[in-house]
Formats: C-alpha cells, structure tokens, sequence
C-alpha cells in the first residue's frame, strides 16, 4: 500500500487526505492543533461558541465534492443555510447597504445610493463572470509549475484587464463613492488590498451570485466534524498536537516528515497545508530547494495581520445582521496605513459575525455569541501587542457600543482576543499574516508558490500562500489541484454508500 502522510490540518490538508484516499494511498494527517481545522478552531467558553475562521460558505459544490467522492452526501453530516442579506454594510454616517438575495434586491440597494448605477453593477457582475470562466472554472484546479501554462493564459487575463486592481476594476464601473467602498471589500476576505490587489479576484462577485453565501449550521466547526466523521469511517489516521519539524528528503525525494519529538513518518507523498514561506524556511534545507522558491521565501509580500475580539452578551441584538461590515472614515488612507505602515491606525474598519443570528445554539438563551476582527498590519510592522492588545480591546468596544451594540459595555459576559502573534504561535503563520501572502498580480498564479513543489519530487503544497489562493473556495481547490499531479495508486479502495 502505498502511504501518504499530510501535514497540516487545515481545510486544504482535510481535501488533500480526502482526495488522496480517493486515490488509493493510505493516509495519515497530522496536525499541531488540538483539534482539525487549522485556523478554523472552535472555542468554547462560559456556554458561548465561537467559530475562529472563515464564517462563510461559498461554492458549496466544492464541499460537497469530498463527500461524493466516497458516496456520501454533505447533508448527511452537515447543513448548509443559505443567508439574506449575505452582509450588511454600514458606513461611518450611519447609512446602511444591504448585500445578497436576487440581484434585484442588490440592484434596488444600489438605486437608494445612486440609480445610475444599477446598470453599472450589471455590467461589473458581467465582467466578473468573464474572469470567473477563466480564474476559476478553468484554472483554478489547474497547476502552474510551468512557466507555459502561465503564458498560455496571457491573452485571456490581458483581454479581461487583469492587471487592473480590483478597485480600478469596480471603479470602472459604479460612481458613488460608498457603492465603490462596498464592492471592493473582497480582497480583504482572502488578505489583499483592494489598491493593490489584481482584479482576477474580481470574480467572487460572480461566485457570490452564482451560488449566494452561505453557513453551516453548528458553524464552520461543524463543517470540519462532518470531515473528521468520514475520514474516520475512511480510515485515514488523524494525528493531532503533533507538529512537523522537518520533511525527510532521501535522493532528491520526499521520503516521510520528522516530528519535533523527533518520531519519524515515512511515505511515498508529502502534502504540506503550511505557510510556504515556514516550509521553505524552516521544513527544508536551502539545497533541498530551488532558487525560485528561496527568492520567494525572502520577498513575497505578506497579507495583513488580525486582530480577532471574541466576545458574548447577556442580551439580544435582533436588529444586527449575520455578517455586518463596519466602514470608518477613512477608506484607502487606513489601508494604505495597515498593509505599509509600522504603526497600529488610530482607526479601523471592522468585520462583525453574529452567528446566533442564524443558529442560537452558538450562546445560551437570551444571549449572543459574536466575533469582530479588525485587519492590522503584520508583525513586520513591530507593533508591540502586549500594549497594544488590551487597547485595542478597548477601543472596538467602545465604538461598537456607540454605533452597533448599545450599551455593550454593560453586556459583556466573556471576551478574549487573538493577534498577529498568536497566529504565528499556534499556526506557524510568518510575519503573523492573516492569509499568509499577498494576492498580488506578482504573486498569482505561476508567481505564487507553486503545488508542485520547488525542491524535492513527491512532495506537494497546498493551502492559502499556494495556487490559487485565500479563503475556502481556494485552499479547497488547491487540493484539487493535486488529482492532476499525484499519481493514482494502481488498486483504489472501492467506494461504498454511508
């Protein structure tokens, strides 16, 4: 039999062992965490949940695809609800935007704000399917460790202005000054700068309208016990607070990995669900890689960095949508500020999930389970966030309770916070990134850290900082990646009904 040994436990690791299994090897997953999920953690405390990762599900197709694979169906293990409004905008003066349903409930949105603009956005959602054919039915489960492919694709992105950022992108089509805030947000979902972020990621308006948004009942938590549910009806050997140290490389071949315990694991096919940059940078020596991939470890941009407030209440607040985005003032100033800058900004922008909105059994009755995270810079910013944590604490505290949460103050009942550096203690994320490289045109695609990987044969990477990037939809399909580049094991398992 042969083995395949996957490090990281992360939705890109959870595919890659499903898909792997698939493919006859037997699997083992490993992961440092206590639980799977990677950075999709489940914390409980004082009788609230809160979900730590990603709270939305698009493209469930994607999902659904690992359960199939073994004759299963997601709706066995977990429901997905779809959500309306998908988020709620709201700016500094108080004016309200509500996303999602039909596009012709965004479109009457649109026409409160500026009417000329409804025929904008049909052609802006137009465009992005454009890109949504090519950046993703096309090429997003499609390796580009050959500088061929990449050219080949050329003509395409160059037709559809890809060297556009996303704010040129939305910019070219909606005028008012708020609508153009609203639907050039996206990039932060996956760690980019809508100034500097290339419009191929455009596409997530046409995602987003193609299968609408929506959550997992039980949370994203409840997504990955579905998964740890079949791997275990699999087989596939789950291995948690267990770190790797080191992948084993024996004749220019990935071998197995060595734990920080020192045990070692042997396999045919390493799968790393890690940062990139903690792989080429920690996991292998320099001459166990190629110079592409030292040059990227030493200058590829990083994301920015998290600051995550965890919080319940011991009231109701009905009239606060599922998923709220809160704009400051300030727009392109305080992004420029948090990706450039090494200084923590005196303001922020905030993303607001209220999971009890849709599922109460995140908090007990009567009460609220919420999280708000605030993009900050990175740790290359040599912010101290001992000092700064507890101020920040503050801070959004302060101004939820004036312009979202009355009272709030009054209503806490639990809150704790994590910030760029726990996610660079307990995910080995570097510079603490929230979604480990920036989605620059220069780091897309071929440019990005390749599948393939860059030094020893049999080993491959999947997961944020690899093609095709941040957020589910690309972690998820950087495992598919893989159908095309590990070879199938010559006597498969034989699939079976649930």
């Amino acid at each position: 039999m042969s083995r395949a040994v996957v490090v990281g436990g992360g939705f890109g690791g959870i595919a890659s062992a499903i898909r792997l299994h698939a493919k006859g090897y037997e699997v083992q997953l490993v992961d440092r965490c206590p639980n799977l999920g990677g950075r999709a953690q489940v914390f409980e405390k004082n009788g609230f949940r809160f979900d730590a990762g990603p709270t939305v599900i698009t493209a469930p197709f994607l999902f659904d695809e690992l359960f199939e694979l073994h004759g299963r169906r997601r709706e066995d293990y977990v429901e997905f609800k779809r959500l309306d409004p998908w988020y709620r905008f709201q700016f500094s003066d108080g004016d309200i935007f509500d996303y999602g349903g039909e596009i012709e409930d965004t479109e009457a949105e649109i026409a409160r704000f500026n009417s000329d603009d409804v025929e904008g956005y049909r052609r802006l959602v137009a465009h992005s399917e454009k890109i949504f054919d090519v950046g993703f039915t096309e090429l997003s489960d499609r390796p580009f460790h050959k500088i061929s492919t990449m050219l080949a694709q050329i003509p395409a992105l160059a037709r559809l202005k890809c060297y556009r950022t996303v704010w040129q992108m939305v910019s070219a089509h909606l005028r008012h000054p708020k609508l153009r805030q609203a639907f050039s947000v996206q990039p932060l979902l996956v760690g980019g700068n809508p100034f500097d972020t290339t419009s191929i990621y455009g596409l997530i308006h046409f995602l987003e309208r193609r299968w609408g948004i929506h959550f997992a009942m039980g949370g994203t938590g409840a997504l990955v016990e579905g998964y740890r549910r079949l791997m275990e009806e699999l087989g596939i050997e789950i291995k948690l607070n267990a770190t790797v140290d080191k992948i084993l490389v024996e004749e220019k071949k990935a071998r197995g990995v060595q734990l920080d315990c020192g045990a070692l694991i042997e396999a045919d096919v390493v799968v790393a669900n890690v940062d990139p940059k903690h792989l080429y940078g920690h996991m292998l020596d320099s001459s166990q890689q190629t110079w592409a991939a030292q040059k990227k470890t030493q200058y590829h941009a990083l994301s920015m960095g998290l600051f995550v407030l965890f919080f319940g209440t011991d009231r109701e607040y009905p009239e606060i949508a599922h998923h709220t985005i809160w704009l400051g003032q300030r727009y392109r100033e305080l992004l420029d500020e948090i990706f450039n800058s090494n200084a923590l900004p005196e303001d922020f922008s905030l993303y607001l999930h209220r999971p009890t909105a849709t599922d109460p059994s995140f908090a007990p009755k009567g009460c609220e389970s919420f999280y708000v995270l605030a993009p900050v810079p990175n740790l290359n910013a040599g912010i101290d966030w001992k000092t700064n944590g507890p101020l920040l604490r503050q801070r959004i505290i302060g101004s939820l309770s004036e312009h979202m949460l009355p009272d709030l103050e009054k209503h806490l009942v639990t809150d704790f916070y994590m910030t760029p550096e726990d996610f660079k203690k307990d995910y080995l994320s570097v510079g603490g990134a929230g979604f480990s490289v920036a989605p620059l045109f220069t780091q897309s695609a071929w440019f990005r850290f390749h599948n393939k990987a860059e030094g020893p044969e049999n080993l491959y990477l999947v997961g944020a900082g690899t093609h095709p990037g941040a957020g589910l939809p690309g972690v998820v399909s950087s495992a598919k990646v893989l159908d095309r580049l590990v070879p199938e094991v010559a006597s498969s398992p034989i699939i079976s009904a649930a």
